[in-house]
C-alpha cells in the first residue's frame, strides 16, 4: 500500500533530520569525525527515504 510506502519515508526523513542536528553539533564543537559520521548517517536515511517516496508514487499510479 503507497501509504505505508510513505510512513516508512517519512519516518527516515525524521531520522535524517536528526542525524543531521547531531552532525551540526559535532562540528559546531570541532568534533569533525563525528560529524561527518553522524552527515553520512543522515545521508543514508536520506536515501532510504527516496527510495520508499519513489516506491510509494509507484504504488498511487497503480491504484489509478
Amino acid at each position: 500500500m503507497a501509504r505505508d510506502e510513505h510512513n516508512k519515508a517519512a519516518e527516515h526523513h525524521e531520522n535524517a533530520a536528526k542525524a543531521h542536528r547531531s552532525a551540526a553539533e559535532h562540528h559546531g564543537k570541532g568534533d569533525h569525525t563525528r560529524g561527518k559520521e553522524h552527515a553520512n548517517v543522515a545521508k543514508q536515511h536520506s536515501q532510504t527515504a527516496n527510495q520508499h517516496t519513489d516506491q510509494a508514487h509507484s504504488k498511487s499510479q497503480q491504484q489509478k
